[in-house]
């Protein structure tokens, strides 16, 4: 058994591994993957590879930032309600027409938004201070010399960096790529990661289970928070309980791996499948200094030629999801080339008492709420109490140190929402 059995649970805290030199000794697990070039609708989610700068600049040309008409701004600069001023119309210029004739002094091209500036004009008229003449135009007002232009290099000029090395792409991030010319990107490859569910016990959702049965569901998280942060994940399902079974399953998908993710089989019972398995093959098992989560593991898996990374989590899922945010979310944000690797932080309020193991560092899942700036624990401290991490949005880190942290006290949260 783990050390997840509330807070209350004592360890002797001397030979636990410090969380931050844990989370460096996984993220050193990991190499960077290799740079390709990706069309840009594969890119959504990847991490640059390489800064990107503009050939053209942005707008490419003046254009028109409303529908209405070209003029020259001092034809128009007597026009108001009283006194409008009528100018005959020569040419309809909508998005996208190539040749532009010049406008000539008194006359007006009737102009659509996006449209090029004809040679000449100074100014557009928006339609709604004219009567939407197509021969002959009334001006009800005046506008002065640049109004309602977009100028030519006003958002980006030619030779600026436009997206950052390391920079998550987006979707403003890949329109901005595509309006500057860009069919695809140079991107880091996401990590490719193998979720491995072991466990005699553990049934498909939608089957009926049986007496001892459990619905399988880590797995199915685990693999989602890969996706999340930007990695490709491949769940392995229902593996048994079975040393020679766990390297049967492991072996063909060795050469295509950058990391095998396991969770459950870490701890001190007597049938631990992963640490039998794992323990004579290049992977170490440690207890760290984390409240969930402690029995963790860590290494390279090494069969057939192979050395692959190895993390191993604890079994109960409450444990397992904190785990892969503390420790192995950072690392496949690394690997994958991206410059954020952690969850954003923030300094919060506090509302309650909350109690806290001595020489652990605490995770409690939590309610945050911005407009007090404030935060409240949501569901209780119990590793296997998934319902609360389900509703949650955020942890609250509560430092090593600490034994009872009082109502009102300034906390640390990543939120869980965002990046």
């Amino acid at each position: 058994m783990s050390d997840d059995r509330g807070v209350g649970h004592t360890t002797d805290t001397s030979t636990l591994l410090p969380v931050d030199e844990y989370r460096e000794r996984i993220s050193n697990l990991l190499a960077a993957t290799r740079e390709r070039h990706c069309p840009l609708d594969e890119c959504l989610g990847l991490a640059l590879a390489e800064d990107v700068t503009a050939p053209i600049p942005l707008p490419p040309f003046d254009n028109s930032a409303m529908d209405g008409y070209a003029v020259r701004a001092a034809d128009v600069a007597g026009a108001d309600s009283r006194h409008p001023v009528t100018l005959p119309v020569t040419a309809d210029i909508p998005a996208g027409r190539v040749e532009i004739p010049p406008l000539e002094p008194g006359t007006a091209h009737r102009i659509m938004t996006g449209a090029r500036l004809p040679p000449g004009a100074e100014a557009a008229v928006p339609v709604e201070l004219t009567d939407g003449g197509t021969e002959r135009v009334t001006v009800h007002r005046a506008v002065p010399e640049g109004s309602n232009l977009r100028r030519a290099g006003e958002d980006v000029t030619v030779g600026q960096v436009v997206l950052e090395r390391g920079q998550t792409l987006g979707a403003a991030q890949l329109g901005l790529a595509a309006a500057v010319g860009n069919a695809e990107l140079p991107i880091r490859r996401p990590p490719r990661v193998l979720v491995l569910s072991t466990g005699s016990e553990l049934v498909e959702p939608g089957t009926e289970l049986l007496p001892g049965q459990i619905y399988e569901s880590n797995g199915t998280m685990l693999a989602a928070a890969v996706r999340q942060c930007g990695g490709e994940a491949r769940l392995l399902r229902f593996v048994p309980d079975e040393v020679s079974e766990l390297h049967a399953a492991l072996a063909p998908h060795l050469a295509e791996t950058d990391l095998i993710l396991t969770s459950g089989g870490v701890s001190a019972g007597a049938y631990e499948v992963v640490k039998d398995a794992l323990a004579g093959s290049g992977v170490r098992f440690d207890k760290v200094a984390i409240q969930p989560g402690m029995p963790q593991g860590s290494g390279h898996y090494e069969a057939a030629g192979y050395r692959v990374p190895v993390v191993t989590l604890p079994g109960n899922p409450v444990s397992s999801i904190v785990s892969f945010e503390v420790f192995v979310r950072p690392a496949l944000r690394r690997a994958g080339g991206h410059r954020e690797t952690r969850r954003p932080h923030r300094r919060v309020t506090l509302t309650e008492t909350l109690r806290s193991p001595s020489g652990k560092r605490q995770y409690r899942r939590g309610s945050f709420d911005p407009e007090a700036d404030a935060v409240t624990t949501s569901g209780g401290a119990g590793s296997h109490l998934l319902s609360g991490m389900a509703a949650a949005d955020c942890l609250l880190e509560l430092p090593e140190e600490s034994t009872e942290v009082a109502a009102g006290s300034t906390v640390d949260i990543w939120l869980l929402s965002e990046n």
